[in-house]
């Protein structure tokens, strides 16, 4: 009699894992891998301009930030030094600051003390929505947060708040291979 309640309990257990995991679909448990990027588009600090899609057949670390916060700054230095680890392979490297238009200076400023050789785009619209629903559904709007982008644009690496550089630095060597081009 016990035996078949326990038959009867792990059945149901089955079943409701099997029809979670089809409910859940493959975005859910693939959350990096599931979205296009978008395509971003503007100008860049320092002046000029530049789109997401000049990065064709590269992959593309994209950074959101601002000087105002504090896990940003922390973090810059590391990006900074990705840059210069892989910018001599099929790898670009783009940051995106959410400062205030008015603080353009600032950002500059910053990017030089940090000897940032990478594009930067100064977001130059005041509504912050505006950036979070064109970059990324999935993306609440806190920074930093920082993508990492396969030529084709699928977004392969994701990653609110400070970033580990370990994990960054195997997810793009797990794209890029270990050996030159």
């Amino acid at each position: 009699m016990i035996s078949k309640k326990i038959g009867a309990a792990l059945v149901l257990l089955v079943v409701a894992v099997l029809v979670y995991l089809l409910a859940a679909g493959p975005a859910s448990r693939d959350p990096a891998g599931s979205a296009k990027a978008p395509p971003l588009s503007g100008p860049l600090a320092g002046g000029g301009a530049a789109a997401l899609s000049d990065y064709a057949g590269k992959v593309v670390l994209v950074d959101f930030w601002a000087t105002w916060c504090g896990p940003c700054v922390v973090e810059f230095p590391e990006l900074v030094a990705i840059n210069r680890m892989y910018r001599n392979r099929k790898f670009e490297q783009i940051s995106i600051s959410a400062d205030s238009p008015t603080k353009a200076a600032d950002v500059l400023a910053f990017l030089k003390k940090q000897q940032a050789s990478f594009k930067n785009f100064q977001f130059s619209a005041t509504d912050k929505y505006a950036l979070i629903e064109a970059v990324d559904p999935q993306w609440p709007g806190s920074i930093p947060y920082t993508l990492l982008i396969e030529p084709g644009g699928k977004i392969i690496f994701r990653k609110l708040g400070e970033i580990d550089p370990l994990e960054l630095k195997k997810a793009i060597v797990g794209y890029l291979g270990r050996y030159y081009e």
